[in-house]
């Protein structure tokens, strides 16, 4: 707490002010008074206007002031003075403009009461420019009363060293001594940081004058300064603690100061003590205290303060409601949003925040997107309009849901409303489109916001790492270390999934140095994401490392390292890894059950696979999702049990979805079952007719089967329909360069020396044993031509520059976007022995490392 002190700084010197608005006009010409002496109805009409204004009917007042008018009388100074408070108090700034315009007219000399109510007025409907000329024209008229209004003025209109450099103007003066609403205004200035140093000083000047004993306007306005200006809750506490009268609004602000400021225990503990102290709470301090317990997630509490609403009669309050629909909605453990649309529907009245409230917790809640878009379409069908708080979480749900269509139309809303350039808005619309994966929207979306902030830089990097386009989030990472906003632990972490989703673990490399410059290495969520990052580059040594020196790892932790050994073909590792994971109290959840059975399935553990599965639920208490159901029929289908899979998949709770029957329809792909594939396939249509994937799978189950006929037909149909294939594509990191290669691709500058290396490595593996398999080439071509075929395969020439352009000590590292092929891989088991290199090759479905003719799959995959 500052001492009781008067330290006051020389002369604030304030930057210019810019004002856009102006004065009322005066008449060039005034007309001339009617009358000289008063019209015998002017007091019965002047007591008709304040007794319509004591009883708060403004425009009755307003009509009998036309009616004057209209007969030729002309009020008094007292009767417009009356009528312009009038206008201030109800925020009806345009009658009040009126009153000024018409004073003006009558020539009347205006007086400081007068005077200091227009300073009022034009402050209040934001117009500094005319208070100001007000004020500096008042001369010898001005009063304590105008010199608060003016300091006033500022600080309520964020000209905060104007505030501050008037009040000390007064003291200079020293005509008149700063009296409650003085102070009270100049801490609001100082209520912005930058300005606390300031505000100390006033602080010891208020304990000097004795204004803080006997004014709690003061002690209030003392709390917020430190607040905001500093965050500096514990002297905001001392000075509530010392303020000798306190009443609801005092006890009110510090509670909603703690609220605000995160620290709900307190906010809570205060409200007690309020309680205790026999204060009955208000319906700001039931809000704000309900606050609180929703961010605490303390539903036990949040019911207690709702059923002390009902009883205080305040549950019909739109504020209370609002705060109520909030804290069911966040402290609901299943997701349910059953208790927080009850009180949604028994609200009497809603308004903006009421239904901002409800549709963001629908968002929040997970899978309820569908019911959020309705509620928003019902408010827009209503008299509320939405804010940007609003539009904010509705572009949420249209990103969750991949609704482009809808988010482009709530997006034309936003345009239509000024709204698109609001952080909070700005940053929805970008993730919708990022997830949408239109980076090209998303980045305009990013261009147009007035000020961006580091979540729109994160959200936009995490798009574009996404959309695996990490080369321009790394340029944005620079644009970000330009602007000196500053990286978070989130921008680290986007940038390890951009390395991760090319596989450049030169890249990732790189950031795990600049974040442990950065002092990030510590933190959970960047080490979780450095596992994932090294794990799906190919090194799994490196990211054991990074997880085994963690001290704290959660779930998720736990999590990415069982997926890891998984991807890597190393299952017993996977499942000890999640044996120790138990063992330290660490509840798995669904997505770790994902990476147990991956691991089971690419080994073939069937036993062990079925153990998992049923201990889902009968251990943990998960109930088995699609996602687990795929996994299982991976496991069986892969191990030969075909007939089991397909009964599993009629016996599963729900109906089976394209990913389980694309994996069924995989499966029999690799086993050669024709039936079982194309009742796959047929089903995989049925749900999706426009999907490639099954057109290529059967058409491949076919070819291998050597059913031409049926290949061409399924090609022409996908023809017909426009279906394209996915390019096969492979890549390799060079010297934190990417080089992408496809089939029979010759656009490489290096294209003579790969092509030269690719012949030589042929020969060599020939005369080692090796032997092209000619049943993986899918095409109705001569035996001569399929060998040709299979050495133009684009993962055979990544191999081939690798050989040529990276160093013998290192391994080679190849990523495919499809399934690696069979010949491929045996072709590079050999090339391995050949060239005496470690080889890594990831492919849509896992890791292969390749060392002295044998793989880490063991040929299962």
């Amino acid at each position: 707490m500052i001492s009781p002190c008067l330290c006051l700084p020389s002369k604030i010197v304030p930057p210019p002010i810019k004002f856009s608005s102006s004065p009322p006009r005066r008449k060039t010409s005034p007309q001339p008074r009617r009358y000289t002496l008063k019209h015998p109805n002017f007091e019965s009409l002047k007591h008709e206007i304040i007794r319509q204004l004591d009883v708060g009917h403004l425009n009755h007042a307003f009509s009998t002031l036309d009616l004057m008018t209209q007969q030729g009388i002309q009020p008094d100074l007292i009767t417009y003075s009356v009528l312009l408070k009038s206008c201030i108090r109800s925020r009806d700034f345009n009658r009040g403009k009126r009153i000024h315009s018409l004073l003006i007219e009558s020539e009347i000399e205006f007086d400081n009461v007068v005077l200091n109510s227009l300073i009022s007025l034009y402050s209040k409907c934001g117009d500094i420019k005319t208070a100001k000329s007000l004020f500096e024209g008042m001369g010898k008229k001005r009063d304590l009363v105008s010199w608060s209004a003016m300091i006033s003025c500022f600080a309520h209109n964020g000209f905060e060293y104007e505030a501050v450099d008037t009040f000390f103007e007064m003291l200079e003066n020293g005509e008149y001594y700063p009296n409650e609403f003085c102070f009270s205004g100049v801490i609001r200035a100082c209520s912005k940081p930058g300005f606390g140093w300031i505000g100390e000083v006033i602080h010891g000047f208020v304990l000097k004058a004795g204004y803080f004993d006997s004014d709690l306007c003061v002690g209030c306005a003392l709390i917020d300064m430190y607040v905001k200006s500093e965050t500096d809750l514990v002297s905001a506490r001392t000075v509530f603690d010392e303020m000798p009268v306190r009443n609801v609004v005092a006890w009110t602000q510090m509670i909603t100061r703690y609220t605000q400021c995160g620290y709900g225990r307190e906010a809570v503990g205060l409200f007690v003590e309020m309680i205790s102290s026999e204060f009955e709470p208000d319906m700001f301090t039931l809000s704000n205290v309900i606050s609180a317990s929703a961010e605490l997630g303390s539903v036990q509490l949040g019911q207690q303060l709702h059923s002390r609403a009902i009883r205080g009669g305040l549950v019909m309050d739109v504020c209370v409601g609002c705060s109520l629909v909030d804290m069911y909605a966040k402290c609901s453990k299943d997701g349910s949003m059953d208790d927080s649309r009850k009180v949604f529907d028994r609200m009497g009245y809603h308004n903006v925040m009421s239904w901002t409230a409800v549709i963001t917790g629908y968002v929040l809640s997970g899978g309820s997107d569908f019911e959020a878009i309705k509620l928003f379409c019902d408010m827009i069908q209503g008299q509320v309009k939405p804010n940007h708080f609003t539009f904010s979480s509705v572009l949420k749900a249209c990103a969750n849901l991949a609704d482009l269509n809808t988010g482009k139309q709530v997006y034309s809303q936003v345009v239509k409303l000024g709204l698109a350039s609001v952080n909070c808005v700005g940053n929805s619309v970008i993730s919708m489109y990022s997830k949408s994966g239109s980076m090209e929207e998303a980045r305009k979306a990013f261009d147009i916001l007035f000020e961006k902030n580091l979540v729109s830089y994160n959200t936009l990097i995490d798009g574009y790492a996404k959309t695996f386009d990490a080369d321009e989030a790394f340029r944005l990472v620079n644009q970000i270390e330009d602007t000196g906003i500053g990286l978070s632990s989130f921008t680290f972490a986007s940038l390890l999934s951009g390395a991760a989703s090319i596989g450049s673990i030169a890249k990732g490399e790189k950031i795990h140095g600049q974040l442990l410059k950065a002092g990030f290495s510590s933190e959970q969520c960047i080490n979780n994401a450095l596992i994932s990052m090294y794990s799906r580059c190919g090194n799994i040594e490196a990211a054991s490392k990074v997880f085994n020196k963690m001290d704290d790892k959660n779930v998720i932790s736990w999590t990415a390292m069982i997926t890891g050994f998984a991807k890597h073909g190393f299952a017993k590792k996977a499942l000890e890894t999640f044996d120790d994971m138990i063992q330290t109290g660490i509840r798995p959840n669904e997505v770790t059950y994902v990476a147990v059975l991956s691991a089971c399935s690419h080994v073939g553990l069937v036993a062990e696979g079925w153990e998992h599965f049923k201990s889902m639920a009968r251990e943990h208490g998960i109930v088995p999702r699609m996602e687990h159901y795929a996994c299982m029929v991976d496991l069986l289908g892969r191990s030969g049990l075909l007939e089991e899979a397909l009964d599993f998949i009629y016996k599963m709770p729900f109906q089976a979805d394209s990913l389980v029957w694309r994996t069924l329809l995989g499966a029999s792909r690799i086993r050669e079952n024709m039936e079982i594939g194309k009742l796959a396939a047929m089903q995989i249509l049925e749900l999706e007719p426009n999907d490639p994937a099954a057109y290529i799978l059967l058409s491949n189950l076919y070819a291998s089967t050597g059913k031409w006929d049926h290949v061409m037909e399924i090609r022409k149909n996908m023809k017909d329909k426009k279906l394209t294939k996915e390019a096969g594509c492979s890549w390799i990191e060079t010297e934190n360069n990417v080089h992408k290669f496809y089939v029979g691709d010759t656009s490489h500058p290096r294209a003579e020396e790969i092509y030269a290396e690719l012949d030589a490595l042929c020969c060599k593996i020939k005369d080692l044993g090796y032997v092209p398999n000619t049943d993986f080439v899918l095409h109705d071509v001569e035996e001569e031509q399929k060998e040709q075929y299979l050495f133009q395969h684009s993962e055979k020439i990544a191999l081939a520059f690798g050989l040529i352009s990276t160093s013998g000590s290192k391994p080679i590292r190849i990523f495919k976007n499809l399934r690696v092929c069979g010949d491929c891989h045996n072709a590079m088991k050999f090339a391995s022995v050949a060239s005496d290199r470690e080889i890594v090759v990831r492919d849509s479905n896992r890791f292969h490392h390749i060392k002295d003719g044998k793989c880490s799959c063991n040929d299962y995959w």
